[in-house]
């Protein structure tokens, strides 16, 4: 990231700002998406996010964390609509896994119906990790929290993970056997 692109931005430079948000786009989209779980939703919280960001960019103190800023205000934003619609969605754009990686894709639909299970601070640990490779330290820095925290955060996700997963491959056994 150039910082002094961000520097530029932070004082008013709107074409700067837009040439950070386009570099960050794709990011910006499959994080948002990872929580609203569809196409539209996850448009809607990317253009939201962005505008916040906008708004605020005079309140970013450090160029540096202007990621891990943007990062935070993403998902504050797709938690905010998730809780205004009181529901989670199950990702409609399943065709989109099964053509990326069809050996895999029940794994995966039923990884993804197991994190959205999980609370809202275990699900930003494990999509901040896993999906966005964060060091527990950047993890820790984007949702505010220590590094202590975050990695019991991920243990205790793991847990509960594992355990919703076998109970799904428990049920789907005994149905298939009567």
């Amino acid at each position: 990231m150039d910082i002094k692109l961000v520097k530029k931005a932070i004082k008013g430079n709107e074409k700067a700002f837009e040439m950070l948000v386009k570099a960050d786009s794709e990011r910006i989209y499959k994080t948002a998406f990872l929580y609203v779980r569809n196409r539209e939703d996850a448009l809607d919280v990317m253009q939201e996010s962005i505008y916040k960001a906008y708004m605020s960019l005079r309140s970013v103190k450090r160029p540096e964390y202007f990621k891990t800023w943007l990062t935070s205000i993403v998902i504050r934003t797709a938690l905010d609509i998730l809780r205004k619609r009181k529901r989670l969605i199950l990702d409609e754009d399943i065709v989109h896994m099964a053509e990326s990686d069809p050996e895999n894709l029940d794994e995966r639909i039923d990884l993804l119906q197991a994190i959205t299970k999980l609370s809202s601070e275990y699900q930003t640990a494990i999509i901040l990790f896993y999906f966005h490779d964060m060091t527990i330290l950047k993890v820790a820095e984007t949702m505010g929290k220590s590094e202590n925290t975050v990695k019991t955060y991920l243990r205790r996700a793991r847990i509960e993970l594992k355990s919703i997963l076998k109970g799904a491959r428990y049920y789907e056994q005994e149905a298939f056997s009567n």
